[in-house]
């Protein structure tokens, strides 16, 4: 694996970990979650700009997101 593809995979992992942190839940549900309501579609989609980001604020834009997709979590 590429250094790159190491760094977004560390990433996403801390995410997605800092997800269900706020939220308190497991980080299969937070994973489910963003899955389910798109939040993990562009999180891929805008990872080059996510990234620069604190986590507090990507997790802030994930959960707008997923919020306009249905979810329930805010």
């Amino acid at each position: 694996m590429s250094r790159e593809d190491n760094n977004i995979v560390g990433y996403t992992v801390s995410l997605i970990s800092e997800f269900a942190t706020r939220f308190g839940i497991m980080h299969r549900q937070a994973y489910n979650y963003l899955k389910r309501f798109k939040g993990l579609e562009y999180y891929y989609t805008h990872y080059e700009v996510l990234h620069t980001q604190p986590f507090e604020s990507a997790v802030d834009t994930l959960s707008q997101v997923c919020k306009n997709n249905g979810g329930q979590l805010i």
